[in-house]
């Protein structure tokens, strides 16, 4: 019986939580593509997906913070995105799909950075247009 318990207990310790992940329809809506220019506020390099935060100058002429989840922090690396190439208060736009709640989040297929550069920033392989540029 004991070596049993040790077993359970060993493999308890040693197993790696598994962290939620989503598929890209799970949150965002292929109906609702955007495209929106703002200025960065806040660029977060972190796994599963990192988030760019902009704020967005709106018809009444105040900002609202929008969010976009990006790719992973590797992907983007690979591609030049670093804090660097998005630094806070330079301006970009940004080409993707809405959160389905509606709320200002949406996932980035595409980024040009204040340079003139376009990169693709998303990382879901489901994503409609992730080949290729869903605003245009």
């Amino acid at each position: 019986m004991l070596p049993i318990l040790f077993a359970a207990g060993l493999t308890f310790l040693v197993t790696k939580p598994v962290d939620a992940h989503h598929a890209f329809s799970a949150e965002f809506d292929a109906e609702q593509p955007i495209e929106l220019k703002g200025v960065v506020t806040k660029l977060e390099l972190v796994n599963p997906h990192s988030w760019l935060y902009l704020d967005v100058k709106q018809p009444d002429g105040n900002p609202a913070n929008w969010g976009f989840e990006f790719g992973a922090p590797f992907s983007l690396k690979q591609k030049g995105i670093t804090k660097a190439s998005l630094p806070v208060g330079s301006e970009v736009t940004v080409q993707g799909f809405r959160a389905k709640n509606g709320k200002n989040f949406g996932y980035a297929v595409t980024t040009i950075l204040s340079d003139g550069r376009a990169v693709k920033t998303g990382g879901a392989q489901d994503a409609p247009g992730a080949q290729e540029n869903p605003a245009q």
